[in-house]
């Protein structure tokens, strides 16, 4: 596997290569290095639907980042001081839940992309669009070099203001919410519906004539993702999930010895975990 840090997993996103990874669930400190047996870019890590602390998010950032996956943290709400705590800690990303206003957008690159300022001085760079020092400039840039913004767009609302959100610097990739998005729309989990699809396709497109990195979380389907790899620019592949993979090939696995042997079995056709 080839070494991918923040700054080039940034550097893909934006140029449209791609990246592959998946989300963990799993605290285990055994796991860090199975996963790493799996070649992939880097690990989502969700802290908006799972309950990790600060301490332990930290270690996990740390020990992936060591074996050269990037880790990308989802903050528990689009707040910029969610986003500088796990900057803090060790992620290389963020992932900003259920984007929908611009405002949004520039207080989140602040926090991303503009640290260590706070306060007024930063204000006036982000509403005001008052330009830095070039030697504070040139710190600021080189300090935030391997950190990259990423938006989770999940919304009817986030789909229609998106063309603004990416006028917005400092955006690297957005992110899609399957099952939030589907149930905004009015199909919830309805995945192959042509209304999801179509939106889907929509954000994909945008994002990606704006230069900016196209992704979804998904295990619904390898058909749908390699179409859409193929023929919409999705360029971060996020698949599944350690807890989802466990379940389905535990079941699949169990199903199959107990039919083998004449016992029923009432393990469910569909086991994903949703997240």
């Amino acid at each position: 596997m080839l070494l991918m840090n923040g700054k080039e997993m940034k550097e893909h996103l934006t140029s449209g290569k791609r990246v592959y990874g998946t989300a963990i669930m799993s605290t285990s400190p055994k796991w860090p290095e199975q996963i790493a047996k799996l070649d992939v870019d880097f690990v989502f890590i969700d802290t908006e639907h799972l309950s990790i602390d600060r301490e332990q998010l930290s270690w996990m950032c740390n020990t992936y980042k060591s074996l050269d996956m990037s880790p990308i943290v989802r903050i528990p709400s689009p707040d910029p001081f969610e986003a500088s705590k796990v900057l803090d800690g060790g992620a290389d990303g963020v992932i900003a839940p259920y984007i929908e206003t611009v405002e949004q957008v520039k207080e989140l690159r602040g926090a991303v992309k503009l640290r260590p300022l706070k306060g007024e001085v930063l204000q006036d760079v982000i509403k005001e669009n008052k330009s830095l020092s070039k030697n504070l400039k040139s710190y600021i840039d080189k300090g935030n070099d391997d950190k990259f913004l990423i938006l989770n767009i999940e919304s009817a609302p986030a789909i229609e203001g998106l063309d603004d959100m990416l006028e917005v610097p400092g955006v690297d990739a957005v992110l899609i919410g399957p099952h939030d998005l589907s149930t905004n729309l009015g199909i919830p989990e309805q995945y192959r519906d042509p209304k999801f699809e179509e939106a889907v396709e929509t954000i994909f497109q945008k994002a990606r004539a704006q230069n900016v990195g196209a992704g979804i979380h998904y295990w619904q389907g390898m058909d749908q993702q390699i179409k859409w790899i193929k023929e919409d620019g999705l360029n971060l592949i996020v698949h599944s999930s350690d807890l989802n993979a466990a379940v389905k090939n535990l079941g699949k696995e169990l199903s199959e010895i107990k039919n083998s042997v004449g016992d029923k079995s009432s393990s469910s056709s569909d086991n994903s975990v949703v997240i």
